[in-house]
């Protein structure tokens, strides 16, 4: 008989293709992965021991790695894909944004949210960290679906009821094995000092780390420097909700003494790199904030800035823009990137067990078809996945040990067309 876990869930093994791991340094070998439930059991060479498995999967001399993370993101904002476009930062809140989010429900956000996830999945992304709306729907949606997330809290002055961030801190933690919980508030320019204040008292109580958005456009820190005469990463720091770390979401114009406060406090990075571009909010310091020892790591941002939800996009851009930044072809290579994108995410959202192909690691891993054009030849598979990869080489994704993407098809308990179908009859009602 097929043997299975303790959970009941199927053993599946991979074989016959690549691995690549993170631990020690970036690296690629021809082992196999075993895994049991939600876990890794086995990394290593062919057993003779081997159990009965539910399913054998033959590479076929393929990659298996680390799913990717998306470090920021808003997820049931793919209603705004292509419908908020051509317009600065601003404009695109207060004409576009603001009003369309206030007819969200949660039947709609759950619908949305159940879209973002395939995107995600067709782009080996295993985990985001979403900040939004309606997180009832929100989580509901990813336990559903499989999939896995981490909520950050988006207290601002629009927030009724304060208190309710504490609430959902507790709620959300216990709620589900995929679903947990950060503090965070939407940005400093959005946020009271009141309401700063009290965030800071319950990363105290709880000695949890913050995040935001933070130094995202130069008017952001213009006006912080303005109403405070402090940066945003220094204001955020004197308030004391970096206290128990954190980090800032895009961090696009940061002065060398923001750097060293994000260094000294080992505070992460999120970069947005397509977001910022076609906001034309700037380009990130990456390489400065490497070279000062910054962690680092990468998010999409919501569809309706990107427009996509899409990794290797995230890292060609992040890699590239540094060395036009830079005046250097060999800023933020190649290894570093990938890196941000799966290990530095992974830490970052505090899934610590999601961090490589390891015994005992959670079964969050994503399968690269590398008999493509764009893959070959295999002269260094590692930028290849970052130079030339593409969503196209994405063949199977698999999150707490349950495949939820295989070769084009969704296994998220319900057809990818009725997702669909559902998303757009919201639009419809949106724009009538």
């Amino acid at each position: 008989m097929p043997a299975r876990s303790k959970k009941g869930n199927a053993m599946i093994r991979f074989y016959n293709g690549k691995t690549l791991r993170f631990t020690p340094g970036v690296h690629i070998t021809s082992d196999e992965v075993w895994t049991d439930g939600g876990v890794i059991v086995y990394v290593g060479a062919p057993r003779e021991d081997k159990p009965a498995f539910e399913r054998e999967i033959d590479l076929g001399g393929d990659l298996v790695m680390p799913g990717f993370k998306d470090a920021h993101t808003h997820t049931a904002m793919v209603f705004l894909r292509s419908l908020a476009d051509d317009m600065p930062l601003d404009r695109w809140l207060s004409e576009q944004v603001w009003p369309n989010e206030a007819k969200l429900t949660e039947e709609a956000v759950y619908d949305l949210t159940r879209l973002g996830i395939l995107e995600y999945l067709s782009s080996g992304i295993t985990a985001s960290f979403d900040m939004y709306v309606k997180n009832d729907a929100y989580a509901q949606a990813n336990i559903d679906s499989g999939f896995r997330t981490v909520i950050c809290a988006a207290l601002n002055n629009f927030d009724a009821d304060v208190e309710n961030i504490e609430r959902e801190y507790l709620k959300f933690n216990a709620l589900h094995p995929l679903v947990s919980y950060r503090l965070g508030i939407h940005a400093e320019y959005t946020t009271s000092m009141e309401r700063m204040e009290y965030m800071a008292s319950l990363a105290e109580k709880y000695r949890e780390p913050c995040f935001l958005h933070l130094s995202e456009t130069r008017a952001e820190v213009d006006g912080c420097l303005e109403r405070y005469g402090l940066t945003p990463p220094q204001l955020i720091d004197r308030v004391g909700l970096f206290r128990y770390g954190g980090g800032g979401f895009h961090c696009t114009h940061m002065s060398g003494e923001d750097v060293a406060l994000f260094a000294e406090k080992k505070l992460w990075a999120i970069t947005n790199p397509a977001s910022n571009l076609k906001l034309a909010s700037g380009i990130a310091p990456l390489e400065k904030m490497r070279r000062a020892g910054v962690k680092l790591a990468i998010g999409t941002d919501g569809a309706g800035s990107n427009n996509a939800l899409d990794m290797f996009r995230e890292m060609y851009l992040a890699a590239a823009l540094q060395k036009v930044a830079e005046g250097d072809a060999s800023a933020l290579p190649a290894d570093r990137v990938l890196e941000m994108a799966c290990v530095g995410g992974a830490e970052a959202m505090g899934l610590s067990d999601c961090t490589d192909i390891a015994p005992g690691m959670r079964a969050d891993l994503v399968v690269l078809d590398l008999q493509r054009p764009n893959m070959q030849p295999e002269n260094n598979l590692i930028k290849n996945i970052v130079y030339a990869g593409s969503k196209e080489n994405v063949r199977l994704t698999m999150v707490e040990g349950r495949v939820l993407y295989e070769r084009g098809e969704f296994h998220v308990g319900e057809s990818a067309d009725e997702i669909y179908r559902r998303a757009n009859n919201f639009i419809r009602k949106i724009r009538d």
